[in-house]
């Protein structure tokens, strides 16, 4: 496999007409995640630039410095490793080409056991919830959402053309497991297109992507939403994305938008139709018990998985000139554990990793392409279990892009303002 290069903490001096020197110093991670886990909000910024993004062939006696250094900041930022940046000359497809080929093979019993799963585990909600006493309700509603995630996760098999060799099949399944999240299916799926072909790519990537400091600068008002959004709301701000990215027809090329409009038309005529027999049937409170609430902890999944895929202190948001496939996709990527049934539910999207290197990987070939990765990509992958720290982290220091610092924070930027920020390093957990 590619040797292993870890970051050493060094001084370049660049030479130019104003004999500039630039630091680059992991230290300034390591300050910052500190910082975070006391809750100490720095009174001005560093200017230096984290070497996270440039491989430097280390002396073997700084070796365990720079091994010492991300173990430290794993453990602040809750994670269980943070992987040593990907040297400059590898390319997504030297990645690929690692693969094993039957990694990528379409496997229709598989395909439609997912597809079995999803349906049984939605039922056996819909079950629950109808003779849960009012206290086990959420513990209902918890796996109800959780199951419709896995319809989710079919729907996006179904995008990246990897369920199904029938190509009619894929969309009619797509659509149809996308009805119930009142999600229509070909706007995301142009949407996620460019998602995977720009990740962590500033303003080309349709996903998470770091608050523009001018937009937060706008005006008091926005700046207090964005707070709330990027803070305690952001669980659900997937609801606010549905919104904005797949019901406008002007944000689609002309080719897109006939296929756009059969989708907005599936969706709304489901829920003209499932809405008011769902209403009917048991009332406004039986929508708000059956749909609603699950469809909520749906989008708390959304949210919850595409954030922590793509979201840490020390992973980099780049423009297009700097920004480098391998990278973004390999390095850039978080692969997250969360307990076994949440992963048979939603059939191991988590996983992210290898879905990242190609979108073509079957869901239930995730977790064999990810071993493969391992083998030999291993030193170079950011790793963790879900915990408290790692949310918290990212709700409470991955903000406003910094070309330094990656983030800032929005109590570094408005300390005067940022109340919902400050309420919850106070409030949330800290253990991982």
């Amino acid at each position: 496999g590619p040797s292993q290069r870890p970051i050493r903490s060094q001084t370049i001096a660049i030479h130019s007409s104003t004999a500039t020197i630039c630091h680059l110093k992991w230290d300034n991670l390591l300050v910052k995640g500190i910082n975070h886990r006391k809750g100490i909000i720095p009174l001005r910024r560093n200017k230096v630039i984290q070497a996270v993004a440039v491989p430097v062939r280390p002396s073997s006696a700084d070796s365990a410095d720079s091994a010492e250094y991300r173990k430290q900041l794993a453990e602040t930022y809750g994670f269980r490793q943070i992987g040593e940046p990907l040297p400059d000359n590898v390319t997504l497809k030297d990645v690929i080409d690692t693969l094993p080929r039957k990694v990528f093979e379409i496997d229709d019993v598989k395909a439609w056991t997912s597809v079995l799963i999803s349906v049984t585990s939605y039922a056996l909600g819909i079950f629950m919830i109808s003779k849960a006493p009012w206290y086990l309700l959420p513990l209902a509603w918890a796996w109800t959402g959780t199951a419709i995630t896995g319809f989710f996760v079919i729907g996006h098999d179904c995008a990246h053309k990897s369920f199904s060799k029938n190509k009619l099949l894929e969309d009619i399944v797509g659509t149809l497991a996308f009805l119930p999240l009142i999600y229509p299916y070909e706007p995301w799926r142009f949407k996620h297109d460019r998602h995977h072909a720009k990740t962590n790519m500033l303003s080309e990537d349709t996903a998470w992507h770091p608050v523009w400091e001018k937009e937060f600068e706008t005006s008091p008002f926005l700046r207090k939403a964005i707070m709330f959004g990027y803070g305690p709301f952001r669980p659900w701000m997937s609801i606010a994305h549905w919104l904005i990215w797949h019901f406008d027809l002007n944000k689609f090329r002309p080719n897109e938008v006939k296929r756009v409009k059969i989708s907005l038309a599936c969706v709304f005529a489901f829920m003209a139709i499932g809405w008011p027999l769902i209403i009917y049937k048991t009332g406004i409170m039986g929508w708000i018990k059956f749909w609603l609430l699950p469809w909520l902890g749906y989008h708390f999944w959304m949210s919850t998985f595409t954030m922590v895929h793509h979201t840490a202190p020390h992973i980099p948001f780049k423009h297009s000139d700097e920004w480098n496939a391998a990278q973004a996709q390999l390095n850039g990527t978080v692969h997250c554990d969360y307990p076994r049934w949440i992963e048979v539910l939603c059939h191991d999207i988590n996983v992210h990793i290898p879905h990242h290197v190609s979108s073509r990987i079957p869901s239930y070939n995730l977790r064999a392409a990810h071993k493969s990765i391992q083998e030999i990509w291993g030193p170079y992958l950011n790793e963790a279990t879900w915990n408290w720290r790692l949310m918290k982290t990212i709700m409470t220091v991955c903000h406003v892009y910094d070309r330094e610092q990656n983030y800032i924070g929005f109590d570094e930027l408005a300390p005067n303002e940022a109340s919902p920020i400050t309420f919850l390093k106070r409030v949330m957990p800290d253990y991982a």
